[in-house]
Order: C-alpha cells, then structure tokens, then sequence
C-alpha cells in the first residue's frame, strides 16, 4: 500500500493478484468492486473509501504517550502496538493489525484443542425477544452445523485416548485401577462396567457415539457427587468435631476458672470464719481464765474464812470439851456411887424375884401333878379343886403367871400345844385343860424349856 493508491489502483491490484483464485471474482457491472466466494454465500465488496478506513495513522510517540495514560478509557483507546510491528513499520493499518489478530487466533487455536460457539442472530431488527425461525434455520445451514451435527451423529464424534478416557472415567470402576493391567484391558473393563454399548476400541484411542460421552460424564458427576458428599460429610464431621472439642476445652477452661473463682472465695471465707473462730477462742479464753482467776481468788478468800472459822470453832471446841472433861471429872465420884447403890438395889430385887418363881414353879409341879393323878384314875370333865387338897384361890391365880408366859411364848414361836393340853384365858385367871389320855410328860418338858421361864 503506496501513499498515493486509490480504491481504483487498489482494485486493479487486486484483480491482477487474485484472479486465478478460486474465491475470487470480479463483477461485470462495476470496475472497482470484488466478490468472494464465502462458505455460506458470495459477499461483494466496494473499494470506494476502502483505503481511508483502513488508514489509522498515529504517530509512535502519540501512541506510547497517550496508551500511558491516567484516564483508563483513553488508554483503552490506544493499546500500546506489538515491538515487532511498531519496527517494522512506522504506522499500522486495520488491515495488518487484523492481520496480526488472526495469526494470533491461529496459533492459539493450534496450541489448544478448540470447542466452537456459534453465534447466532435471532432477527434482522436487532430487538431482544424476536425470533425468525427461517433466518436462524438459514444461519445453521449456511454455518455447516447441521452438516456437523449429522456428520458426528453418524459416526464417532468424540475420541479420547486411553490415558485420557482412564484418567477422566477410572473413578466409576476403582476396582479395575487397582489391578496391573495395559491400557487397552483397563478401559474395556471401565466400559463394560459402566454397561456402555456402541462403542469402539482402537488402537490408541476410544472411540464414544454421540450422547455417550455425556452418559459417562452424568455417571461420572454422580460419583463424583457422591464422593463429595462424603468428602463434605467428613469435613464436615472433622471441623463439627474440631469445633466441639474447641467448645468442650473452652468450657472446661470456663468452668476450671469458675471452680478456682469459687474454690477461692470459699477459702477466703474459711479463712475469716477460722480467723473469726480463733479470735473468738481466744476472747472466750481470756473471758473464761479472767473469771476462773476471780473464782480462784474468791474460793481461796473463802476457804480461807472457813477455815479460819473452822479452826476457831475447833479451838472452842476443845476449850469447851476440856472444861466438860473438867466438869464431869467433878461429878463423876457421886454419879458412881449413886449408880452402885441402883444396881445393888436391883440385884437384890432381881434375887427376891427369883427365889419366888421358883417356889411358884414348885407350886405348879405340885398343882399339876394332881391333876394328872386325878386323869390318870379315870375322872372325865374339869378337875374340882377342894379347899383341904388344892391351894388357896390367891395362890393359884398367881401361879397362873407361868401358863400365860407359857401361851405368849408358844404363840411367838407358832409352836403348837401337845397333845391333851389346852389353855383358857379370862378376864382375871388363865386355865390349864387336860384332856383324857393327855401326855404330860411333853408338857413337864415344856416347863422346863428355858423358852417358857
């Protein structure tokens, strides 16, 4: 391109360079125009005005400066251009620059492995929410994907290689990965276990029908899902467990704090209670050794008066004792000689009374033995005292003395009389009854029992 080419020379340039070419022609009607064969149609293009758009002259300088620009929306205007470019020529055009682009489209796609988009127009207007049917119908057409899509239904569109299909499908059969086999065995047998069907095996790679890749991506997302449902459950299970064992530490932390918190005070206030209970001891202590001092001192001043009495009253008691002593030693001679006279008055009392029991225990014998003469020559009834044989009625109620003692003492004793005796007391006497047949010997024994004298 010349500084001072037009659309005309540029058109005859044109035609002298591409009229062999195939997608190449040049309409009849205009001299400057050109048509290229498309894969969807011809296009036919005017040069006039061709050359001014496709000038964009900007001086380097320019370009740097203004590409270095604070503003980020001028700066987007002028990329800073290629170094190669920018010494190969002192300007660029549109031309070259999309020149530049596809080449670098190019060796992207061929360093990649490429998934075309196709993009569609839905409507001439250029409006949302219009859609010609025939226009998008024309465009599939015209853009050859239906061609591809009939021409990949047909036969085996996807392909991958055994590393590839193994690496991306082992996980829906990890048995099989586990034992030493080639490549080749281990993909037949992830696709027998997939129970997959149509499928081809090569020599290197694996080729899939259409809809079949899909299948065993949908397979492999579920396992996939469930692996990470596991996988989430586990980290799940580990960060609860994590947190909860962080929670437990914490709050045994919280409660061993508490329990010191506690464990404190209730030491502080064994520790005032001790402290109150030691100086209460204490007080008690004083309190009670101050009054057993005062008891002790008023004890002492006590017995010490008692006893100061005491011995006083044992002083007089000896003085007094000592002017008895005294006194009866003076009364002693005639109280003797009076007691000597008693006594000798009652001995000779005692001696008179004696000698006259014995003559009334002789009276008795001799009365008694009477009696018994009497019963012994069979008289029955009482036995009649005559005035010549019998003694005086005066002295045989005074010798009835001995049948009453005798009647006392045999009461006491709850002796019984013998047999044939009896007694019967009056008023004025007490009479001796001898039965029949009596045993007086028993009686005479009985008189002279010291019990009956």
């Amino acid at each position: 391109m010349f500084p001072r080419s037009t659309h005309e020379t540029f058109s005859q340039k044109l035609y002298q360079t591409f009229k062999s070419h195939k997608r190449f022609s040049k309409p009849k009607l205009s001299p400057t125009d050109f048509t290229i064969y498309h894969y969807a149609g011809d296009v036919t293009y005017q040069t006039e005005h061709f050359l001014d758009k496709n000038k964009d002259y900007v001086v380097a300088e320019h370009q740097s400066l203004l590409s270095a620009s604070r503003c980020s929306f001028v700066a987007d205007l002028f990329p800073p251009l290629p170094e190669e470019s920018s010494k190969t020529s002192k300007f660029s055009s549109i031309g070259s620059r999309f020149k530049q682009q596809l080449q670098s489209l190019l060796e992207t796609l061929s360093a990649t492995e490429p998934h075309y988009v196709r993009c569609v127009k839905p409507n001439n207007l250029l409006k949302p929410s219009i859609f010609e049917n025939n226009n998008v119908l024309q465009q599939l057409r015209c853009g050859g994907v239906l061609e591809a899509i009939r021409i990949s239904c047909a036969g085996y569109p996807t392909r991958r290689t055994f590393v590839e299909f193994i690496a991306r499908f082992g996980i829906l059969a990890p048995d099989v990965l586990k034992g030493s086999c080639d490549e080749v065995t281990t993909s037949k047998r992830i696709l027998e276990k997939v129970d997959l069907k149509g499928y081809q095996i090569g020599k290197t790679k694996v080729f899939l029908r259409a809809g079949q890749m899909a299948e065993l991506d949908a397979r492999r997302n579920e396992v996939l899902g469930r692996s990470a449902s596991i996988i989430q459950r586990k980290v799940r299970s580990y960060l609860t467990r994590k947190s909860f064992v962080l929670l437990r530490q914490s709050a045994i932390q919280i409660q061993a704090s508490c329990r010191v918190q506690v464990a404190c005070h209730r030491y502080e206030k064994m520790r005032k209670e001790a402290a109150c209970q030691m100086i209460q001891k204490d007080l008690r202590m004083y309190l009670a050794r101050k009054a057993y001092n005062r008891l002790c001192s008023s004890a002492v001043s006590i017995q010490t008066g008692m006893r100061v009495m005491g011995a006083c009253n044992e002083l007089r008691f000896r003085k007094q004792t000592k002017a008895a002593i005294i006194i009866q030693a003076a009364k002693e001679t005639g109280a003797l000689q009076a007691a000597k006279t008693m006594l000798e008055k009652q001995v000779e009392e005692l001696t008179c009374q004696l000698q006259l029991e014995k003559r009334m225990r002789k009276s008795l014998k001799y009365y008694l033995g009477n009696i018994s003469q009497g019963v012994a020559d069979g008289s029955s009834g009482s036995p009649i005292i005559d005035g010549s044989s019998a003694p005086s009625p005066r002295y045989f109620l005074g010798h009835c003395e001995p049948f009453m003692r005798l009647a006392s003492n045999l009461s006491k004793l709850n002796l019984s009389y013998p047999s044939g005796v009896g007694f019967h007391s009056g008023r004025t006497s007490t009479i001796l009854l001898l039965h029949k047949q009596a045993d007086f010997q028993s009686y005479m024994m009985m008189l002279d029992d010291p019990f009956t004298k």
